[in-house]
C-alpha cells in the first residue's frame, strides 16, 4: 500500500485525510483516484465502506483547487481546439467518438456502437488532395471522404465515400471489394481527385486503383477527411508532418491546399457545447455536480467535501448542499454567493436547473453516485440525467473535457451500462467485485535470480564494473563479497535484477515495455542504468517525486513511440491505458498484501487478443527492502522498522507461491537464456502481434459477414419482386 501523497495528492488534502484518520488509501481510491486526476471518464464498484466516496471527491477536489488558483493567478489559459489549422472537428462527430486535445486522433471504444467524425476544414473547386491515416488500435474503422450533409456512418449514404479494414470500399449502403484488408500500424492513403472527380486509397505506399468516380450531383460539394470506427482508434495527418508515405503525381497534402478552395466546416456544436471562451463563470455556475439519490447519501458526501478541503484556501472551495429537507430559499441564497461543488438530489437539483438557479456553463464534473438507484426502480431518473448532461459543454476555454464519475454497486446493471455507452468517453471500468484472471494471450515467466548461483554481481558492482546503482538500503551494513551472508547476498540481488532487465530487453529486441519497480528510487537508478546501455535506450519515469507536468509528458512520449521504456512503481502506473505494449519487466514483485497489483501490471500486455509477455525476476533469497512509515521526504533509516527503521526483509519467493495461489495457476521457470515455453501455440508467436490463425479467423468471419450482408440483401429483393408477380397475377 501506498500512502495518499504517492498517489498524486495535494499535500493539503494528503494532511486532510491523514487527520481523519485515513492513514493508507484502499483499494477503491488507488484505482480511482490516480485514473480521475489523469483525465478519465471512470465507472466504479466496490463494497460499501470501501473508501469509494474519498475515491472521486479527492481528485474532483484536487482538480477543481487547481482550477481555481490557477484562474486567480492569471494562468488560465484558453485552448483553441485545432481551430486554426487542419484538425479533426470536436463538434462535427458522434457524441461516442472521442477526440485528443490537439485533435489529431480518434478513437472509439465502444465494441457495439459505430462511431463517426469529420475534419474541421474541406476542398472543393479543384486540386488533388491527400491525408493519411494510421490504424493505432485494432478494431473496424472505415476511412475516406464525406460532404457536410453525409452520415457519420461513412459510406452508407449518398454523401460519403469509404474504405474499410476488411477490404471493402463503401458507398450509399454498397459493400464491395476492393485492395487490401488492413490492421494496425497499417497506413491507409486517401486521395481525391476534384479534377477528375475520382476518388482512390493505398496502402502502406501501395495505391490501389479508382474506387469511386464522384456523382455527378455531388461534383460541386465540399470534401472533408471522414472516418468511421467501432472500437478501434486513428491518427491522422493532413500534411501539418511529414507524410510517411508521401504522394505523387500531383497530389498534395491538404494543409498545402489554395486558401481559395478549402471550406470550413459549418458544423458548430454537434459534439456538444462549447463554453463561450470571453464569459466569467457566474457566481451560480459550479464546476462539479454531484448527483446522489437520497438526501441522507447527499449530506454525507457534503460532509465529506467539507472535510477533504478544510485545509485548503487561497482560494477557498465553496461547496453546498442541495435537496429536500432544507428551505429552497436558504439553498438558493447559498448557491448565489458563489458555488464551486454542488451535492445534490434529482428531485430539487432539477428544479433548480429549470430555473436557472443553478447554472451548468462551466461544470468540470458530473458524478453519479449509487447510480444504479439513479437509472433503474421507481427514481429512474435516466431520461432527466441524459437531458441534464446534453446541456453541459463538453469543452471549456481551457481546453478541460467534461468527465463523467458514475459509481454503482454493480457495473453490471443493465442501466448503468447503458448511461456510460450514451454519456462516457471511453471509461475506465474499476470493478473490485470481479475475480482476477489473466487471459491466455499472456506469457507469465519467472526468472529466478541467485546470487549464490551467478557471482557476475561483484564484477558489476565494483567500480570498474558497469552495474546498476542500488537503493542504498545496505549503506550501514557489513557487505562482503566472498561471503554468504543475508545483506551481502541480497545486494547481489540488486545488482543482478539491473543485469538481468538489460539483458532481457536485448534477448526479445524489446522495442516498447513498461518496467515496475518497487520504490521511486529504483525507478531513478534504473531510468540511469538503461540510460548507459546507449543512445537508442530511450527511457521515462512515473512515479510521485515527478512532477505532473513531467508526468503527463513522460507517459505522452511512451505512448507515441517516442521513447522505448516506461520505467514506473504500481501506484503511478495505476489509471494508465497504454494499448499493444508486448513486453512487461517484474524488477520486484509486489508484497503479499498487494498481490492484485500483479495481476495489473502483467494486464497491460496481452490486449487486443495480441500476445504479450510478462518477466518477473523473483530473489531466491531474502532480500531487504525500504518500507518507509517516516515522514522524512528522503529518508537514510536503514534499521529494520521493528526497530524504529524503515526497511524490511522481504521474501519473493513466499510473493510468488501467493500469486499462484491466487491465480490458482503455475508460472513457468525459465533460466537467464529466457527460454519461454510456447508448445500450446506451436510457436506461432509473436509478441505484440496476434496470433496468426486468430487473426486469418478475424479477417475471414468479418469478409464473409459482409459478403452474408450481399446475399441477404439480394435475397429481400427477390422476394420483393416475387411478392409483387404474385400480386400482379391476381390483379389479372
Amino acid at each position: 500500500m501506498a500512502a495518499f501523497a504517492e498517489l498524486g495528492m495535494l499535500p493539503e488534502l494528503a494532511t486532510a485525510v491523514e487527520e481523519m484518520g485515513w492513514m493508507l488509501p484502499t483499494d477503491i481510491q488507488q484505482e480511482g483516484i490516480p485514473a480521475i486526476l489523469g483525465g478519465a471518464d471512470v465507472c466504479m464498484a466496490a463494497e460499501t465502506g470501501s473508501g469509494k466516496t474519498g475515491a472521486f471527491c479527492l481528485p474532483v477536489i484536487q482538480v477543481i483547487w487547481e482550477t481555481l488558483r490557477d484562474t486567480k493567478t492569471g494562468k488560465k489559459k484558453v485552448h483553441k481546439f485545432g481551430e486554426e489549422g487542419w484538425n479533426l472537428n470536436v463538434f462535427d462527430r458522434d457524441p461516442t467518438l472521442s477526440v485528443d486535445r490537439e485533435a489529431y486522433i480518434a478513437e472509439s471504444s465502444h465494441p457495439k456502437f459505430w462511431s463517426g467524425g469529420r475534419a474541421n476544414k474541406g476542398v472543393f473547386n479543384k486540386g488533388k488532395y491527400y491525408y493519411e491515416a494510421t490504424i493505432v488500435k485494432d478494431g473496424l474503422c472505415r476511412v475516406g471522404w464525406a460532404t457536410p450533409k453525409a452520415q457519420y456512418n461513412l459510406g452508407t449514404c449518398s454523401n460519403g465515400y469509404g474504405f474499410g479494414g476488411t477490404g471493402k470500399k463503401s458507398y450509399a449502403g454498397n459493400f464491395d471489394d476492393y485492395g487490401e484488408s488492413f490492421e494496425r500500424n497499417d497506413v491507409i492513403g486517401c486521395y481525391l481527385d476534384l479534377d477528375s472527380h475520382s476518388i482512390h486509397f493505398a496502402k502502406n505506399g501501395k495505391e490501389f486503383e479508382i474506387a469511386f468516380k464522384i456523382s455527378q450531383s455531388l461534383v460541386n460539394a465540399s470534401f472533408y477527411p471522414a472516418f468511421v470506427l467501432k472500437n478501434s482508434r486513428l491518427k491522422l495527418n493532413f500534411g501539418h508532418t511529414a507524410f510517411k508515405f508521401p504522394p505523387k503525381k500531383g497530389y498534395v497534402g491538404l494543409t498545402s491546399a489554395s486558401p481559395d478552395c478549402v471550406e470550413s466546416s459549418p458544423k458548430n456544436g454537434l459534439g456538444g457545447a462549447t463554453a463561450d471562451p470571453n464569459a466569467e463563470r457566474p457566481n451560480s455556475a459550479p464546476l462539479c455536480i454531484i448527483l446522489e439519490p437520497t438526501m441522507e447519501l447527499a449530506r454525507q458526501t457534503h460532509e465529506q467535501i467539507v472535510l477533504f478541503s478544510k485545509k485548503l484556501d487561497s482560494p477557498t472551495l465553496r461547496a453546498v448542499l442541495v435537496g429536500g429537507g432544507i428551505p429552497i430559499a436558504k439553498q438558493i441564497k447559498d448557491i448565489e454567493a458563489g458555488v464551486d461543488v454542488v451535492t445534490c438530489t434529482p428531485g430539487r437539483a432539477f428544479d433548480l436547473i429549470d430555473q436557472e438557479k443553478i447554472k451548468l456553463t462551466h461544470v468540470r464534473f458530473f458524478v453519479l453516485d449509487e447510480a444504479d438507484s439513479l437509472v433503474d426502480g421507481p427514481q429512474n431518473c435516466s431520461r432527466k440525467i441524459n437531458n441534464m448532461y446534453q446541456t453541459i459543454p463538453r469543452f471549456q476555454p481551457d481546453g478541460s473535457i467534461l468527465q463523467m464519475i458514475v459509481c454503482s454497486a454493480t457495473l453490471h446493471n443493465l442501466g448503468v451500462e447503458r448511461l456510460a455507452a450514451t454519456t462516457m468517453h471511453f471509461p475506465q471500468w474499476i470493478d473490485l467485485k470481479g475475480q482476477d484472471t489473466v487471459p491466455d494471450t499472456v506469457h507469465q515467466i519467472v526468472c529466478p535470480v541467485d546470487p549464490v548461483a551467478d557471482k557476475s554481481w561483484i564484477r558489476l558492482r565494483s567500480k570498474s564494473g558497469n552495474g546498476i546503482t542500488t537503493d542504498g538500503i545496505h549503506s550501514g551494513d557489513q557487505l562482503r563479497p566472498n561471503s554468504d551472508n543475508a545483506e551481502t547476498l541480497s545486494e547481489g540481488v540488486k545488482v543482478l535484477k539491473g543485469e538481468y532487465v538489460v539483458k532481457a530487453i536485448r534477448h526479445f529486441k524489446m522495442d516498447q515495455c513498461i518496467i515496475f519497480c518497487r520504490t521511486k528510487i529504483d525507478c531513478d537508478n534504473m531510468e540511469q542504468h538503461i540510460f548507459k546501455q546507449g543512445p537508442e535506450w530511450t527511457c521515462v519515469c512515473l512515479h510521485g517525486d515527478r512532477n505532473a507536468e513531467e508526468r503527463t509528458e513522460n507517459l505522452r512520449k511512451f505512448k507515441s513511440g517516442e521513447v522505448k521504456y516506461l520505467i514506473c512503481t504500481d501506484v503511478a502506473a495505476r489509471g494508465i491505458d497504454v494499448h499493444g505494449v508486448p513486453f512487461v519487466i517484474n524488477v520486484t514483485l509486489p508484497s503479499s498484501d498487494d498481490i492484485s497489483n500483479y495481476v495489473h501490471r502483467i494486464g497491460r500486455v496481452g490486449r487486443a487478443d495480441r500476445m504479450g509477455l510478462a518477466i518477473s525476476f523473483v530473489s531466491t533469497v531474502p532480500e531487504k527492502v525500504w518500507y518507509h512509515k517516516c515522514r522524512n521526504r528522503v529518508c537514510k533509516n536503514t534499521a529494520l522498522v521493528n526497530k524504529g527503521g524503515c526497511a524490511i526483509w522481504f521474501s519473493e519467493k513466499q510473493s510468488l507461491a501467493e500469486i499462484e495461489e491466487h491465480l490458482g495457476v503455475t508460472v513457468a521457470r525459465v533460466s537467464t537464456d529466457f527460454d519461454v515455453p510456447v508448445d500450446e501455440y506451436d510457436g506461432k508467436v509473436v509478441y505484440g502481434r496476434r496470433r496468426a490463425n486468430e487473426a486469418a479467423m478475424e479477417v475471414g468471419l468479418s469478409q464473409a459477414a459482409v459478403e452474408l450482408t450481399g446475399i441477404v440483401r439480394e435475397l429481400n429483393t427477390l422476394e420483393r419482386q416475387l411478392q409483387l408477380s404474385y400480386w400482379k397475377l391476381l390483379a389479372s
